[in-house]
Protein backbone atom coordinates (compact mmCIF):
# COMPACT_ATOMS: atom_id res chain seq x y z
CA UNK A 1 0.00 0.00 0.00
CA UNK A 2 2.57 2.75 0.97
CA UNK A 3 4.76 1.62 -2.25
CA UNK A 4 1.84 2.54 -4.18
CA UNK A 5 0.58 5.53 -2.24
CA UNK A 6 4.42 7.08 -2.73
CA UNK A 7 4.51 6.00 -7.10
CA UNK A 8 1.13 7.93 -6.72
CA UNK A 9 2.56 11.00 -5.08
CA UNK A 10 5.38 10.84 -7.29
CA UNK A 11 3.40 10.35 -10.62
CA UNK A 12 1.85 13.30 -9.62
CA UNK A 13 4.69 15.54 -8.30
CA UNK A 14 3.59 16.17 -5.01
CA UNK A 15 6.69 15.79 -2.87
CA UNK A 16 5.07 14.67 0.56
CA UNK A 17 3.68 11.03 1.54
CA UNK A 18 0.31 11.52 3.49
CA UNK A 19 -0.41 7.88 3.71
CA UNK A 20 2.55 6.22 5.83
CA UNK A 21 2.14 2.77 7.08
CA UNK A 22 -1.47 3.15 6.39
CA UNK A 23 -4.25 0.81 8.66
CA UNK A 24 -1.46 -2.20 8.75
CA UNK A 25 1.61 -1.63 10.49
CA UNK A 26 4.82 -3.21 9.85
CA UNK A 27 5.92 -6.10 13.00
CA UNK A 28 9.01 -4.19 14.19
CA UNK A 29 10.09 -7.53 15.42
CA UNK A 30 11.75 -5.19 19.01
CA UNK A 31 14.32 -7.24 21.07
CA UNK A 32 12.09 -9.69 23.68
CA UNK A 33 9.31 -9.39 21.80
CA UNK A 34 9.07 -5.79 23.29
CA UNK A 35 5.71 -4.41 23.03
CA UNK A 36 6.79 -1.00 23.52
CA UNK A 37 10.32 0.86 22.57
CA UNK A 38 10.89 3.71 24.35
CA UNK A 39 13.94 5.84 23.48
CA UNK A 40 14.88 8.60 25.23
CA UNK A 41 16.56 11.69 24.39
CA UNK A 42 18.56 14.24 26.48
CA UNK A 43 19.07 17.41 24.35
CA UNK A 44 22.40 19.45 25.21
CA UNK A 45 22.12 23.14 24.06
CA UNK A 46 23.83 25.54 25.90
CA UNK A 47 26.48 27.46 24.69
CA UNK A 48 25.19 27.08 20.84
CA UNK A 49 22.19 29.13 21.64
CA UNK A 50 21.57 32.53 20.33
CA UNK A 51 23.88 34.77 21.41
CA UNK A 52 25.86 37.96 20.60
CA UNK A 53 28.47 36.19 21.75
CA UNK A 54 28.25 33.68 19.03
CA UNK A 55 28.46 36.22 16.19
CA UNK A 56 24.42 36.42 16.53
CA UNK A 57 22.48 39.91 16.51
CA UNK A 58 19.94 38.87 18.99
CA UNK A 59 19.62 36.46 21.98
CA UNK A 60 17.87 33.75 22.41
CA UNK A 61 14.15 33.57 23.81
CA UNK A 62 13.28 29.70 22.85
CA UNK A 63 13.09 27.10 25.79
CA UNK A 64 14.04 29.39 28.27
CA UNK A 65 11.42 28.56 30.43
CA UNK A 66 11.53 31.65 31.92
CA UNK A 67 9.69 33.99 28.87
CA UNK A 68 12.13 36.76 28.36
CA UNK A 69 11.75 37.83 24.93
CA UNK A 70 14.89 38.05 22.35
CA UNK A 71 16.97 41.45 22.84
CA UNK A 72 18.57 42.71 19.62
CA UNK A 73 22.15 43.81 19.59
CA UNK A 74 22.44 43.07 23.31
CA UNK A 75 23.24 40.12 25.60
CA UNK A 76 20.47 38.58 27.98
CA UNK A 77 21.66 37.68 31.69
CA UNK A 78 18.72 35.77 32.62
CA UNK A 79 18.14 33.79 29.77
CA UNK A 80 21.91 33.35 29.21
CA UNK A 81 21.78 32.26 32.86
CA UNK A 82 18.66 29.57 32.57
CA UNK A 83 20.95 27.96 29.67
CA UNK A 84 24.04 28.01 32.08
CA UNK A 85 21.30 25.79 34.82
CA UNK A 86 21.09 23.26 32.32
CA UNK A 87 24.99 22.81 31.74
CA UNK A 88 25.80 23.40 35.39
CA UNK A 89 23.27 21.82 37.59
CA UNK A 90 20.54 19.97 35.77
CA UNK A 91 22.02 17.87 32.94
CA UNK A 92 24.25 16.25 36.00
CA UNK A 93 20.61 15.09 37.96
CA UNK A 94 19.54 13.62 34.55
CA UNK A 95 22.67 11.67 34.12
CA UNK A 96 22.36 10.42 37.83
CA UNK A 97 19.10 9.67 37.42
CA UNK A 98 19.78 7.37 34.17
CA UNK A 99 22.68 6.12 36.27
CA UNK A 100 20.53 5.14 39.14
CA UNK A 101 18.20 3.44 36.80
CA UNK A 102 21.17 1.55 34.33
CA UNK A 103 19.14 3.31 31.56
CA UNK A 104 21.44 4.68 28.55
CA UNK A 105 19.95 7.42 26.17
CA UNK A 106 20.55 9.52 23.03
CA UNK A 107 22.18 12.70 23.52
CA UNK A 108 21.17 15.24 21.07
CA UNK A 109 24.38 17.06 21.25
CA UNK A 110 25.25 20.39 19.50
CA UNK A 111 28.64 20.37 18.59
CA UNK A 112 29.47 24.21 19.85
CA UNK A 113 27.60 23.36 23.48
CA UNK A 114 29.11 20.09 24.17
CA UNK A 115 32.39 21.69 23.23
CA UNK A 116 32.57 24.04 26.16
CA UNK A 117 31.78 21.52 28.37
CA UNK A 118 34.28 18.66 28.32
CA UNK A 119 33.91 17.39 31.73
CA UNK A 120 30.04 16.23 31.03
CA UNK A 121 30.82 15.18 27.47
CA UNK A 122 33.07 12.56 28.94
CA UNK A 123 30.86 11.77 31.93
CA UNK A 124 28.10 10.78 29.22
CA UNK A 125 30.48 8.87 26.87
CA UNK A 126 31.72 6.73 29.84
CA UNK A 127 28.35 6.18 31.04
CA UNK A 128 27.41 4.62 27.23
CA UNK A 129 24.84 7.25 26.44
CA UNK A 130 24.83 7.56 22.16
CA UNK A 131 26.16 11.24 20.84
CA UNK A 132 24.12 12.24 18.22
CA UNK A 133 24.70 15.54 16.22
CA UNK A 134 22.33 17.83 17.30
CA UNK A 135 24.14 19.99 14.51
CA UNK A 136 27.05 22.89 14.95
CA UNK A 137 24.82 25.30 16.69
CA UNK A 138 21.25 25.24 18.34
CA UNK A 139 19.71 27.60 16.01
CA UNK A 140 17.05 27.85 13.13
CA UNK A 141 18.71 26.41 10.42
CA UNK A 142 15.49 27.32 7.83
CA UNK A 143 17.12 30.16 6.29
CA UNK A 144 20.62 29.57 6.62
CA UNK A 145 22.38 29.78 3.11
CA UNK A 146 23.57 25.92 1.70
CA UNK A 147 26.76 26.56 1.59
CA UNK A 148 26.67 27.60 4.89
CA UNK A 149 24.66 24.95 6.78
CA UNK A 150 27.08 22.34 4.44
CA UNK A 151 30.27 23.54 6.51
CA UNK A 152 28.12 23.30 9.73
CA UNK A 153 27.49 19.52 9.35
CA UNK A 154 31.13 18.83 8.27
CA UNK A 155 32.27 20.67 11.90
CA UNK A 156 29.19 19.38 13.71
CA UNK A 157 30.85 15.82 12.65
CA UNK A 158 34.39 17.02 13.53
CA UNK A 159 33.60 18.25 16.68
CA UNK A 160 31.48 15.39 18.14
CA UNK A 161 34.25 13.43 16.64
CA UNK A 162 37.05 14.61 18.23
CA UNK A 163 35.37 15.07 21.77
CA UNK A 164 33.62 11.67 21.84
CA UNK A 165 36.30 9.46 20.42
CA UNK A 166 33.93 8.20 17.81
CA UNK A 167 32.14 9.78 14.92
CA UNK A 168 27.99 10.70 15.67
CA UNK A 169 25.77 7.72 13.63
CA UNK A 170 22.79 9.59 14.52
CA UNK A 171 21.84 13.47 13.22
CA UNK A 172 18.70 15.49 14.94
CA UNK A 173 19.02 19.19 13.98
CA UNK A 174 15.31 19.99 15.40
CA UNK A 175 15.00 23.24 13.48
CA UNK A 176 15.95 22.31 10.16
CA UNK A 177 16.03 23.47 6.82
CA UNK A 178 15.07 22.01 3.63
CA UNK A 179 18.57 21.37 2.62
CA UNK A 180 19.18 19.72 5.94
CA UNK A 181 18.77 15.64 5.58
CA UNK A 182 20.07 15.86 1.67
CA UNK A 183 23.63 17.55 3.42
CA UNK A 184 23.75 14.86 6.65
CA UNK A 185 22.99 11.94 3.65
CA UNK A 186 25.98 13.90 1.42
CA UNK A 187 28.02 14.01 4.20
CA UNK A 188 27.75 10.23 4.56
CA UNK A 189 28.36 8.28 7.69
CA UNK A 190 24.98 8.67 9.40
CA UNK A 191 22.39 5.89 10.18
CA UNK A 192 19.52 7.62 10.70
CA UNK A 193 18.18 11.16 11.30
CA UNK A 194 15.22 12.69 13.82
CA UNK A 195 14.18 15.00 11.98
CA UNK A 196 10.15 14.15 11.47
CA UNK A 197 7.26 14.39 13.73
CA UNK A 198 4.95 12.36 11.11
CA UNK A 199 5.03 8.77 12.39
CA UNK A 200 5.49 6.38 15.79
CA UNK A 201 7.83 4.08 14.12
CA UNK A 202 11.06 4.61 11.67
CA UNK A 203 10.72 4.44 8.38
CA UNK A 204 13.07 4.44 4.98
CA UNK A 205 13.09 7.96 2.43
CA UNK A 206 14.70 8.02 -0.79
CA UNK A 207 17.11 11.21 -0.70
CA UNK A 208 19.68 11.91 -3.76
CA UNK A 209 18.95 8.71 -4.54
CA UNK A 210 19.83 7.14 -1.71
CA UNK A 211 17.91 5.22 0.97
CA UNK A 212 18.09 6.69 4.22
CA UNK A 213 16.10 5.94 7.50
CA UNK A 214 14.27 8.09 9.51
CA UNK A 215 13.40 7.34 13.37
CA UNK A 216 10.35 10.53 14.28
CA UNK A 217 11.32 12.48 17.02
CA UNK A 218 8.57 14.12 19.42
CA UNK A 219 7.62 17.67 20.22
CA UNK A 220 4.77 16.16 22.49
CA UNK A 221 6.44 14.00 24.60
CA UNK A 222 8.31 16.37 25.16
CA UNK A 223 9.42 18.57 28.29
CA UNK A 224 9.37 21.73 26.46
CA UNK A 225 5.84 22.16 27.51
CA UNK A 226 7.26 23.61 30.59
CA UNK A 227 8.15 26.68 28.66
CA UNK A 228 6.11 29.65 28.39
CA UNK A 229 2.96 28.04 27.76
CA UNK A 230 2.56 26.23 30.78
CA UNK A 231 1.02 23.05 29.63
CA UNK A 232 2.98 21.44 32.30
CA UNK A 233 2.89 23.51 35.36
CA UNK A 234 4.20 20.67 37.64
CA UNK A 235 5.90 17.21 37.91
CA UNK A 236 2.72 15.47 38.17
CA UNK A 237 1.34 17.24 34.58
CA UNK A 238 4.43 15.67 33.02
CA UNK A 239 4.03 12.08 34.61
CA UNK A 240 0.45 12.06 33.95
CA UNK A 241 1.14 12.79 30.64
CA UNK A 242 3.85 10.45 29.68
CA UNK A 243 1.94 7.92 31.69
CA UNK A 244 -1.33 8.47 29.77
CA UNK A 245 0.95 7.96 26.22
CA UNK A 246 2.86 4.93 27.52
CA UNK A 247 -0.12 3.04 29.17
CA UNK A 248 -1.92 3.62 25.43
CA UNK A 249 1.15 2.78 23.12
CA UNK A 250 1.80 0.21 25.58
CA UNK A 251 -1.82 -1.56 25.28
CA UNK A 252 -1.66 -1.18 21.29
CA UNK A 253 1.73 -2.98 21.85
CA UNK A 254 0.15 -6.09 22.63
CA UNK A 255 -1.21 -6.95 18.81
CA UNK A 256 1.26 -4.49 17.21
CA UNK A 257 3.91 -3.23 18.62
CA UNK A 258 5.20 0.53 18.93
CA UNK A 259 7.07 3.29 19.41
CA UNK A 260 7.53 6.23 21.82
CA UNK A 261 9.68 9.04 21.60
CA UNK A 262 10.74 10.94 25.19
CA UNK A 263 12.53 14.02 24.87
CA UNK A 264 14.52 16.11 27.42
CA UNK A 265 16.10 19.27 28.35
CA UNK A 266 18.74 19.44 31.04
CA UNK A 267 17.29 23.23 31.90
CA UNK A 268 13.93 22.38 31.71
CA UNK A 269 13.33 18.73 33.31
CA UNK A 270 16.28 19.38 35.18
CA UNK A 271 15.00 21.27 38.05
CA UNK A 272 14.52 19.56 41.05
CA UNK A 273 11.00 20.02 41.26
CA UNK A 274 10.03 18.78 37.54
CA UNK A 275 13.14 15.82 37.56
CA UNK A 276 10.67 14.26 40.15
CA UNK A 277 8.01 13.44 37.61
CA UNK A 278 10.80 12.54 35.37
CA UNK A 279 11.89 9.25 37.85
CA UNK A 280 8.48 8.49 38.59
CA UNK A 281 7.86 7.78 34.55
CA UNK A 282 11.18 5.94 34.52
CA UNK A 283 10.29 4.29 37.37
CA UNK A 284 7.28 3.61 36.05
CA UNK A 285 8.34 2.30 32.66
CA UNK A 286 10.60 -0.18 34.29
CA UNK A 287 7.57 -1.92 36.10
CA UNK A 288 6.66 -2.93 32.74
CA UNK A 289 7.82 -6.18 30.90
CA UNK A 290 8.32 -6.41 27.52
CA UNK A 291 9.48 -2.65 27.42
CA UNK A 292 12.80 -2.19 25.18
CA UNK A 293 14.15 0.99 26.69
CA UNK A 294 17.06 2.37 24.14
CA UNK A 295 19.12 4.95 21.99
CA UNK A 296 18.00 6.33 18.69
CA UNK A 297 21.23 4.02 17.81
CA UNK A 298 19.58 0.98 18.84
CA UNK A 299 16.62 1.46 16.99
CA UNK A 300 18.45 2.04 13.21
CA UNK A 301 20.65 -0.78 13.66
CA UNK A 302 17.20 -2.99 14.42
CA UNK A 303 15.52 -1.95 11.90
CA UNK A 304 18.55 -2.04 9.17
CA UNK A 305 18.90 -5.90 10.09
CA UNK A 306 15.05 -6.42 10.38
CA UNK A 307 13.87 -3.66 7.66
CA UNK A 308 16.42 -3.67 4.93
CA UNK A 309 16.54 -0.58 2.62
CA UNK A 310 14.46 -0.43 -0.19
CA UNK A 311 16.17 -0.28 -3.46
CA UNK A 312 15.96 3.39 -4.97
CA UNK A 313 14.97 3.16 -8.66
Amino acid sequence: MKARAQRRSKASGYPRDMVGYGKRLPDPKWPGQARLALQISLNYEAGGELNLLHGDRVSEAMLTDIGFPAVRRARSPLVESSFEYGSRRGVWRLLRLFEERKIVVGILAVATALARNREVAAAMVEAGHEIVSHHYRWIDYQHVPISVEREHVRLAVETLTEIAGARPLGWMTGRPSPNTRRLIVEEGGFLYDRDALNDELPYWVAVAGRSHLVIPYSYETNDNRFDGNLAFATSNDFFAYMKDTFDMLYREGESEPRMMSLALHDRLIGRPGRAEGLARFLDYALDHDRVWICRGVDIARHWIAQHPAPKVS
